[in-house]
């Protein structure tokens, strides 16, 4: 039987054998937290899943390959916002290196052993000069309380920081893990302008900690869009330290990969919760699907439909753009037998329309934790995804991002 996971207080920072910083480096005009520092005490295991999009920036480059240099290990990850040190050629590629070269300096350890992410504008060079002055003063900053410092500085549109931490009980011992992320607009991962920063301090060998967060993964931050765009930066990486003293084996996978998606869930649906002029956070529940592919896919395209965002956010229960978002998903579909639900109100099946509980369901909607359902009607597979409204306020910060 699979232990269940329990929630804590904390971030990255929270298992042993890891230190956190984040510090004011002068790359956002603002002044706020722009350069993040994570250091393991000794190698750790990574796995890591980066962007599909075909721009893949510097820093995810870089990453790749250290990760295949180093044999899938690391001691620090150097993470810079306010730049997305992306589209910016040559230069670029330089400037990541030296992120990293910098950073193996100070920490002590071989360069492929540094992992580097950047995140803001695409197409803008960073200012180096900067990060050279900041990245000393990062590494004194360095320590285990400095998780939420950390999870600060790579924010960039985030309302606030994304940091949760799980424990579970692995032969009558603990670990844990923990985990920090940044995200709120071009948000749609297979991957998106997301980063995701997790560590555990329980030892998982190589395979199974790429397949604990593959699966962790496609659950959590594959399920969720704010508006359907993904990016060029967007990783996450798991860091594996073993200094709890737990080992996780084939007998301990499925209990170890329920807190890990713990975590993640929590840093997905914070993500979404947070995403740019979202006001309220929408659970898209797809039934009644003939496999599980189709019912994501068709989930995808419901919580990505213009039409069903902006009617979520005015509050208006209008169960036919929902009907017709599932209807050209290009999934099997039999409007004979599907269904619409908003909550537990029922406003179509089997063909007919419940409008006399519109007024029902437009009270519902003056909600801010929502759920909606589609019931195929083709087969028993099912999906869900996390999504938001779309309001007025996403258009203003989007419009003015570089002006």
């Amino acid at each position: 039987m699979t232990a269940t996971p329990t929630l804590v207080s904390g971030g990255v920072a929270t298992p042993r054998g890891f230190r956190a910083a984040g510090i004011s480096a002068g790359i956002k005009a603002s002044g706020n937290p722009d350069l993040m520092l994570l250091v393991a005490d000794a190698p750790a295991q990574v796995a890591a899943v980066f962007t599909t999009n075909k721009v893949i920036a510097a820093p995810v480059i870089v990453s790749k390959e250290h990760l295949a240099r180093s044999g899938g290990t690391a001691r620090a990850i150097v993470v810079n916002s306010g730049c997305a040190n992306a589209c910016t050629g040559d230069q670029g590629l330089r400037d990541a290196r030296e992120m990293t070269a910098e950073t193996a300096r100070l920490v002590g350890c071989a360069v492929e052993q540094v992992l580097v992410s950047s995140t803001g504008v695409i197409g803008v060079n960073l200012p180096m000069d900067k990060v050279r002055a900041g990245l000393p003063a990062a590494f004194r900053a360095l320590g285990a309380d400095q998780g939420s410092a950390a999870a600060r500085a790579i924010m960039t549109t985030d309302l606030s920081p994304k940091e949760f931490a799980a424990r579970i009980s692995i032969g009558g011992r603990e670990a844990s893990i923990g985990g920090m992320a940044k995200g709120a607009g071009m948000i749609e991962p297979m991957m998106a302008t997301m980063l995701g920063f997790v560590t555990t301090d329980a030892a998982v060998p190589p395979a199974l900690l790429e397949r604990a967060l593959r699966e962790a993964v496609d659950q959590t931050f594959n399920a969720i869009t704010v508006d359907g765009d993904s990016s060029t930066n967007d990783c996450v990486l798991l860091l594996a330290s073993g200094a709890s003293g737990v080992a996780v084996d084939e007998s301990s996978y499925r209990t170890f990969v329920a807190g890990l998606t713990a975590v993640c869930r929590e840093l997905a649906l914070a993500i979404v919760r947070g995403g740019e002029g979202a006001t309220k956070l929408v659970t898209v529940n797809v039934t009644g699907a003939a496999s599980g592919d189709e019912a994501r896919k068709a989930a995808k395209v419901i919580a990505n439909s213009l039409l069903v965002k902006t009617a979520i956010h005015g509050g208006d229960p209008n169960w036919g753009r929902l009907i017709c978002a599932a209807g050209r998903a290009g999934v099997a579909f039999d409007a004979s037998r599907a269904a619409v639900t908003m909550g537990s109100i029922v406003l179509f099946k089997d063909g007919q329309p419940h409008d006399e509980l519109a007024s029902d369901a437009a009270e519902y909607l003056k909600g801010s934790d929502l759920t909606i359902g589609v019931d195929l009607g083709s087969g028993t597979a099912s999906s869900t995804v996390w999504t938001c409204d779309l309001s007025a306020e996403y258009v203003r910060i989007n419009a003015d991002y570089r002006t």
